[in-house]
């Protein structure tokens, strides 16, 4: 590498470092964010700054939830059609500075436009909501150019364009909304097999974890992807809820080769018919949802349990013989992978409130722990993963809107997917380690910067990336440990 790549990777590492210093140093300050005002008359934003003037944007940067307040009166317009809408830049900067086929930092970033239609505002129909999202992606992928890690250092990461997300209706029945259906183009992650308590972090397996990742065709219905279906939710008692949902088999329809976000490239497809992806969950909360319960230090400390499963009825190639049978390794033999019907795999989620200050009651302890397993090995990459952790709320005096939090993650190789490495080690001379697992640990702080704007420094560590990978840029040797350094920053316009 010529030697003023180098002094710019060394730079870009100063900068970075540097930067979240600063961020946990500003964390200890004894800012805090200004209470929220409310305005009148529903603008979108209930703390949107209702002046158009220069000087009343100017004073909504402190006083508002979004940087552009009520955007010069169009949020308060929008109101009064029954409509919102949120736009939301995140951007970040991760860099490896140990490990990986070669180190440095990349940027990327995510700009995320929702519109949403509440039909009772709009026109006196009661439980009727039209969503709308899109996404503008941006910047470059940092865990395919520099990592090869099998659990994507960030969540935004993804093919840069533009491109549709969701696109669906959601009708609410019976008393107390206890029964409602949505209907069109979703993206899975947002609703099941969700850790509440895990998505402040900054790696993609505490949003949408490993195994349905690497086993679902397209790696799923789920962030830059979605699939057309309906979902029904009903709550039959209090502190219990049935989510199910059947979608497209596919997010990308038929086509199974390539880059799954390029082959639906904008999100416009609507691929139908490709079979079918089931899903069912049962939720579990306490205190009840709807439950009236007193802020203070006698409040029960919430919780929240799911238990579930998917099925996808789709055809899956074999990790390692074709259909006679014969190592696909060897590349004298056939290489049309055996066919397996269907895939599934289970899962528990926990979410728990361990521990409430009693003189600073926004200061919380919360954990949470979800593993997902499958028994099929043969037509699986990964056939188990687990993430666990802890998150502190108000962390520091007067931070009452801070989060800091630990966790852990591990994705296992199938035993059926190892068996390949070996089989290719005895017909391949070059170095070629059978792949195990992958463990990560990352430590994350969330600092709210202005109610609109939250700085967010982030470390992680992968052990053995990629399961194992042989470094081809180190022949002989695995890709060695990875240290990531980063800074995210979310801002709400």
């Amino acid at each position: 590498m010529p030697n003023n790549n180098k002094t710019t990777s060394k730079l870009a590492n100063v900068t970075v470092l540097s930067t979240m210093i600063a961020a946990i140093v500003l964390a200890n300050s004894t800012y805090a964010a200004p209470p929220p005002i409310s305005i009148a008359a529903g603008a979108g934003d209930n703390n949107a700054v209702s002046s158009n003037s220069l000087f009343g944007f100017v004073d909504g940067i402190d006083r508002s939830n979004n940087l552009l307040g009520d955007m010069w009166g169009a949020r308060s317009e929008l109101s009064k059609y029954g409509m919102t809408f949120s736009l939301q830049e995140t951007s970040e900067s991760l860099g490896n500075v140990t490990g990986g086929t070669q180190k440095g930092f990349e940027y990327d970033g995510l700009t995320q436009a929702v519109l949403q239609l509440n039909t009772q505002r709009a026109f006196g129909w009661h439980g009727g909501l039209f969503n709308v999202s899109a996404l503008q992606i941006h910047g470059k992928n940092l865990s395919s150019n520099n990592l090869q890690s099998l659990q994507t250092a960030s969540g935004i990461e993804a093919d840069r364009g533009f491109r549709l997300w969701e696109l669906w209706y959601d009708q609410k029945f019976l008393d107390e909304d206890r029964l409602d259906l949505k209907v069109g183009q979703q993206s899975v992650d947002q609703e099941f097999i969700v850790s509440s308590n895990s998505l402040m972090f900054v790696n993609t397996m505490f949003g949408w974890p490993m195994l349905p990742s690497a086993n679902m065709p397209g790696g799923g219905p789920a962030y830059p992807l979605s699939a057309l279906g309906i979902r029904l939710s009903a709550r039959p008692i209090d502190g219990m809820t049935v989510l199910a949902g059947v979608f497209n088999g596919s997010p990308t329809g038929k086509s199974t080769d390539g880059d799954p976000q390029q082959i639906n490239k904008h999100g416009v497809s609507f691929p139908l018919g490709d079979g079918t992806l089931t899903m069912v969950e049962l939720q579990f909360s306490y205190p009840a949802l709807g439950s009236m319960v007193q802020a203070d230090e006698d409040a029960p400390l919430g919780r929240t349990y799911r238990i579930g499963a998917w099925y996808n009825s789709q055809q899956f190639a074999d990790q390692r013989f074709n259909q006679a049978g014969l190592p696909l390794a060897n590349p004298n033999n056939d290489q049309n992978a055996l066919q397996h019907h269907g895939n599934f795999s289970y899962y528990a989620v926990a979410d728990q409130l361990v521990w409430r200050d009693a003189q600073e009651l926004n200061r919380t302890l919360a954990v949470f722990a979800r593993a997902m397993a499958t028994p099929l090995a043969d037509r699986n990459l990964i056939d188990a993963s687990l993430n666990v952790g802890l998150v502190l709320h108000c962390p520091f005096a007067y931070r009452t809107t801070d989060s800091i939090g630990l966790a852990f993650s591990y994705a296992h190789v199938s035993n059926r997917a190892s068996g390949l490495d070996r089989d290719t080690a005895q017909y391949n001379a070059t170095y070629n380690p059978a792949r195990t697992s992958e463990k990560l640990v990352e430590l994350t702080y969330q600092y709210q910067v202005k109610p609109w704007l939250q700085l967010q420094p982030d470390i992680q560590y992968v052990i053995n990336p990629g399961g194992g990978l042989a470094n081809p840029n180190d022949i002989g040797h695995r890709i060695k440990n990875e240290l990531v350094l980063g800074l995210r920053t979310n801002i709400a316009f």
